[in-house]
Order: structure tokens, then C-alpha cells, then sequence
């Protein structure tokens, strides 16, 4: 058959409405940040013409949805966000695309990322994620009310100071929870914040033999501290508090402490905060043992290996990862709200610098944690709030809910921590790691 022009003009205009509407499916988490990248993304469909369809979802569901999808091929995204426990354990299963071309990339300059932050997510020398934003975990803390109890925060602060600060700053009359901490079951809610903590009290998930140590003392001490401070100072239903309810708590002004996530420093020091300007920062708590008790994590885009649009996904990815988009973000927001703890040029930057005060403690955070080297006793994994093993995931969602029922007052310390080792033993076995 023969095209005559009138057709070849058609075709022709057909193929370019096709290519002009690609649109890739992003599925990202319904933290602040990633709002905010929805917001201006806008400006990247007017550079290149590539639509974006926004899935954002709720933390655990987002972990669910997409560890289901990228596990069964299903392709429905083009871009995940996933974190460094993810990154590395799919990129080794051949799941995820390689982001070469932004290594090569002069203008990314992903050298600039801090070494980490870009370790976390690398695979025999190739990056598979780009950190949106970095993190370690800190403590964030009304400055009026801890005057008005009679003490001063350290910079670096103990446990024991934590629980009496918690209980001195607490007014329930006026509706002021002396600390607000994660009780939402979920092995990057609760299980996070408490497998962080348990470092700092000499507690491991397994011995070098991956024998779950759920039964030893460390893991009782760290429970049983962790429900102590929460039932005496914490908010009610507190089982249902993850990171964004007590966002909201922290800046309604109904938290004298919080121990979380640094990301959040701009926020309970931003508008939307009614104690603003009273917010101090301190590093995470430790116990003298040498180890404190703050996470490393990076909420990262990757792509996975089903996407049908992987060009057009890493062009995504390297727009919403780059110092241009910093500068986007400063000019809209200020530069106090720009992502952190993904590049050194950050923290190189002198307006940065005066305008987020949490800056440094940030920083500080993340470099004082160790995945190499998480816990005071030998152990066999790497992570520091999380054991970069596939069947992670499964084991720390179950026993999250059980710390979450005692934490709700359904079983005591001593039941949940016998339950856990259980279930721990029993799943460890049942994936070969116990002979």
C-alpha cells in the first residue's frame, strides 16, 4: 500500500501526539518534601512535555504497594520512592535500572552527594537510587518548656535526662505531653525509632549466628524504657502515632519533645508551626555505651526494571535530585525548606546555612551513623535502624505490631518481647539462617 501525503502528514502528526504524551506514574510518600516536589513539578512537564501521574500514599502503604509490585513485575510505576534498605537488596535481585546516566552526568555531579547517603544506595559501584532527601533521626524540643521545668538540654543528651525532661515538661492540664515518640506498628515506623534506640542500649536483632535476641536483658531495658517514657509523658493513643501525628502534635505546640526524623526540623520551625520560634535541637539519646540512638535514611527515586519508560524516568529523577532543584525550592519556599541531607554543597552554602538553624545537628546526625558498624556487640548485618536482609521487612512489620499492642496496653513487656522472639526464630528458620 501506498501513503499518499495527506496520510504521511497524519502518521506524522499522530507519532508526535503520541511522544508528547508519555507520562510516567510516580508513586512517593505523603511526607511534606514530597508534596512539595508534586507542587512544582508542573515545571517539568513544561520543559520536557512528559506527564506525571502522582500516586501518594501513606509510609507503610507506599512500602506495601510497591515491594508488591516490583516483586510480582507488575509495572505500574515508572519511578518508586524507596529508601536504603530497599535500594541495595533490589538492585542485587536485578530489579531496578541502574541510574548511570546521571553518574555520568557532569551537571549532576553526583560526587556531591554525600558518600553516606550515596553508599546507602549503591551496588557494585552503581548508584540504583537518587536521595531526595537524607536523614538521621534527632531530638527536637521546646526550648520555653524545658526552661520552665528547670533544666538545659545537651547537646548530647542521655536517656535517663530524656525520661526526666519528659516527665518534668509534662502538663496534662493544658494538654502538653512531655515526649511524642512513634508508636505506629510498621518496620519503618515504631520498629525504626525502637531499633534505633535498642542500638544505643547494646541491644542487636540477631548474635553472628542470627539467633534473634529478643530474650536478652538489653532488648528488655529498651522496651521497658520506651513504654516507662510514653505511658508517664506520652500523648493518648499513641499506638496510632507515627511520623506526620506527631508532626501535627509537635507543631500544635502538645509535644515537649520529640525524637525523629531531622527532615522534620523545617517544618516544626516553619509557618505552620505555632512554636516556631521555640525549637531547640540536640542529638539522639545514647546510653554510655558508645552507640546513640538516630537512624540513617534516605527517601530516594529509583526505577524499576518493569517501567516502560526508563529514559523518561531517570530525566524525572535527575530534575527532582539536583541542585538546580535546591535553588527551585529556595526561591519559592527559602532555602531553610530545600530537601537536606543529600549533598555536601549544602552544607558548604553560607545562606543555607544562616537560614536553617538545624543545619548543623543535621549534618552531625547523619555522619555519626554507622550502618557498617550499628550496634555495640559483633553482629552479622549492616543497618542501622533496619537488618538489610529481604526478610527484614516481614519479620519487623510483625513485631512492630506487637510493640505497638503493648505500647496500647494490651500485653505487657515481658509478653511482646517473649512474642517476638518467637515469631523471629520461627521466620529466621523458616528462610534457612537458622540450622
Amino acid at each position: 500500500m501506498k501513503l499518499t501525503p495527506i496520510l504521511v502528514g497524519a502518521l506524522s502528526v499522530a507519532l508526535v501526539t503520541s511522544a508528547s504524551a508519555e507520562t510516567l506514574t510516580i508513586a512517593t510518600v505523603n511526607n511534606g518534601d514530597m508534596i512539595r516536589m508534586q507542587g512544582l513539578s508542573s515545571a517539568f512537564t513544561e520543559e520536557t512535555g512528559i506527564d506525571l501521574n502522582w500516586v501518594v500514599l501513606e509510609e507503610n502503604t507506599l512500602r506495601q504497594n510497591v515491594t508488591t509490585d516490583i516483586a510480582t513485575n507488575g509495572g505500574q510505576y515508572d519511578v518508586m520512592t524507596i529508601g536504603t534498605y530497599e535500594a541495595p537488596i533490589w538492585a542485587k535481585q536485578g530489579w531496578l535500572v541502574p541510574l548511570d546516566g546521571l553518574s555520568a552526568d557532569a551537571d549532576y555531579d553526583v560526587d556531591d552527594l554525600l558518600p553516606a547517603i550515596r553508599g546507602g544506595l549503591s551496588l557494585d559501584g552503581h548508584l540504583y537510587a537518587a536521595p531526595f532527601y537524607g536523614e538521621s533521626s534527632m531530638v527536637m524540643y521546646r526550648k520555653d518548656l524545658m526552661e520552665k521545668a528547670g533544666l538545659t538540654m545537651p547537646d548530647a543528651p542521655t536517656w535517663e535526662f530524656i525520661g526526666e525532661a519528659a516527665r518534668a515538661m509534662t502538663d496534662r492540664d493544658n494538654d502538653i505531653n512531655g515526649i511524642c515518640l512513634r508508636g505506629k506498628a510498621g518496620w519503618g515506623e515504631n520498629m525504626a525509632f525502637l531499633t534505633a534506640m535498642s542500638n544505643s542500649f547494646g541491644a542487636r536483632w540477631f548474635d553472628e549466628n542470627w539467633t534473634p535476641q529478643f530474650d536478652q536483658p538489653e532488648w528488655k531495658a529498651t522496651l521497658d524504657t520506651y513504654l516507662s517514657i510514653m505511658n508517664d509523658a506520652g500523648p493518648a493513643g499513641a499506638s496510632s502515632n507515627g511520623f506526620n501525628e506527631n508532626l501535627t502534635l509537635f507543631q500544635q505546640g502538645k509535644c515537649g519533645m520529640w525524637i525523629d526524623a531531622t527532615v522534620a526540623a523545617s517544618f516544626v520551625t516553619g509557618a505552620d508551626s505555632t512554636v516556631a520560634d521555640q525549637v531547640g535541637f540536640a542529638l539522639a539519646p545514647d546510653n554510655g555505651l558508645g552507640k546513640r540512638g538516630n537512624w540513617l535514611w534516605a527517601w530516594s527515586l529509583a526505577v524499576p526494571t518493569s517501567s516502560q519508560n526508563p529514559e523518561a524516568a531517570e530525566k524525572f529523577i535527575n530534575w527532582a535530585t539536583n541542585k538546580d532543584y535546591l535553588a527551585t525550592v529556595a526561591a519559592n519556599e527559602g532555602w531553610a525548606n530545600v530537601p537536606p541531607g543529600t549533598r555536601t554543597s549544602l552544607y558548604e552554602n553560607a545562606e543555607y546555612q544562616a537560614a536553617a538553624p538545624f543545619a548543623k545537628m543535621t549534618l552531625d546526625s547523619i555522619n555519626s551513623a554507622d550502618p557498617t558498624n550499628p550496634t555495640v556487640k559483633p553482629v552479622p548485618y549492616v543497618g542501622v535502624q533496619f537488618v538489610a536482609i529481604p526478610e527484614f521487612a516481614g519479620i519487623a512489620t510483625n513485631i512492630g505490631q506487637i510493640f505497638s499492642a503493648s505500647l496500647a496496653g494490651q500485653m505487657s513487656a515481658d509478653d511482646a518481647l517473649a512474642q517476638a522472639q518467637d515469631a523471629a526464630t520461627r521466620d529466621m528458620t523458616r528462610a534457612g539462617y537458622i540450622k
